[in-house]
């Protein structure tokens, strides 16, 4: 068996760390930060198996002048930054034709298929239950047209996912299931296919209790990674080295770097994320509530209500905006009156994005003992242990071609 270095003890290292000690290898993770709070830890905090939707839609070009003009709407574009970005940003816009909407719908499509499976294996593997909740999630519209619209895209999502409940909800019904929401709405969709893990901090802590049991832990910032007869050399910005067998890149967006030293390319940028939570908040939810047409979520924890989400594109480096998360509460308001104005803790977070919404999940193209695994937007969570049973077959020679849409080599 190999001894693995991993670069990033976030979601997507920890379930990838888990997989390999499970197949019998030694595992090593390096971590910049390790008692930090990744991406990982501030988002929604569901499985959200029913979202195979890529961030390009048909017609986006048209809606670039809007996302200019306003700086709190669901996605938004910081002005300085635009430079930098526009090779992501060019690739976004081409990525949004309606063919290539549909290769990528189809492509998450095939790892979503697996990963309420994967979830429920990767608790096996590492010795954790009652971290997940069943009980689906409501999505409310502002008007008729834009629910059964949604409606029918949800239903063809459900076919290409092999299905799972879906109900179209007038205003009435949906205040029954969620009787907080006593504001003005049109409808809602229910959708049977998502599940609420326990808590997202919680969740990866739990993770990485178990492995720093089983694996070795490194507190340091990865610099490099260079490649000999011996193995896989990992170097830290203290100028320490660290030799494997083979090395997984699975440090979110601090990934980029990393592949460009090692004379890659690839378009990853920062879909940055914010949100707002409410300990022992007067507002009661049944499940989480999706507010899709303004880009946010509000899910309940056990003694918390967390509200977030939208889509900030920005370098890591740019400073938070926090009048995003004060924008998703008012505007949460208008269907959800008793929302508190005061009292909630605000985070941002920096979720690592491709501009075709696929993650970078395989090989170096000129090392097969260097793994790639990043790139997952605000998928991370939900396709984190899915990707690591990916990372693990690709190491044993097992992995199929349907993982080449993942490929690296599609930057090259």
């Amino acid at each position: 068996m190999a001894h693995i270095g991993i670069v990033g003890g976030g979601i997507i290292g920890c379930a990838t760390a888990l997989h390999l000690l499970d197949r019998g290898h030694q595992v090593t993770i390096i971590e910049r930060d390790a008692g930090g709070l990744p991406a990982s830890v501030g988002n929604a905090g569901i499985l959200a198996i029913p979202e195979i939707d890529p961030i390009a839609s048909p017609g986006m070009l048209l809606s670039v002048p809007r996302w200019l003009l306003d700086p709190l709407g669901p996605l938004a574009l910081r002005w300085g930054d635009m430079p930098a970005m526009l090779p992501w940003l060019m690739k976004l816009l081409r990525s949004s034709s309606p063919a290539t909407v549909e290769r990528s719908r189809a492509t998450l499509a095939f790892l979503m298929k697996s990963a309420a499976a994967d979830q429920t294996a990767l608790a096996r593997i590492a010795g954790i239950s009652g971290h997940l909740r069943q009980g689906g999630a409501l999505t409310v519209f502002d008007t008729e047209t834009a629910r059964d619209k949604a409606f029918a895209r949800a239903s063809e999502n459900a076919r290409l996912l092999g299905g799972f409940g879906i109900d179209k909800l007038d205003a009435a019904e949906s205040r029954r299931r969620v009787p907080a929401l006593s504001g003005n709405f049109a409808g809602a969709i229910y959708n049977d296919g998502y599940q609420t893990f326990e808590y997202p901090l919680t969740f990866l802590r739990r993770l990485q209790a178990v492995l720093r049991e089983r694996a070795t832990f490194i507190d340091a910032a990865a610099s490099m990674l260079t490649w000999g007869e011996q193995g896989i050399t990992v170097r830290t910005e203290a100028q320490n080295n660290h030799l494997f067998d083979k090395a997984v890149v699975a440090a979110g967006i601090w990934s980029r770097p990393l592949v460009e030293r090692m004379g890659l390319h690839v378009l990853l940028e920062t879909e940055r994320g914010y949100n707002t939570t409410f300990v022992n908040p007067t507002v009661t939810l049944e499940m989480p509530v999706f507010f899709s047409e303004h880009g946010f979520v509000a899910t309940p924890f056990e003694n918390m209500l967390r509200v977030g989400g939208a889509v900030e594109l920005a370098r890591p480096e740019t400073a938070a905006n926090y009048a995003r998360a004060a924008a998703m509460r008012r505007k949460m308001r208008r269907y959800v009156p008793d929302l508190p104005e005061e009292g909630g803790t605000e985070w941002m977070g920096r979720r690592p994005s491709t501009p075709d919404s696929i993650p970078v999940i395989g090989l170096h193209p000129g090392d097969a003992r260097i793994a790639f695994a990043f790139g997952h937007g605000h998928l991370g969570l939900t396709l984190a242990a899915t990707t690591g049973r990916h990372v693990a077959d690709l190491f044993a020679g097992a992995a199929g071609a349907e993982l080449e849409p993942f490929s690296i080599r599609r930057f090259q």
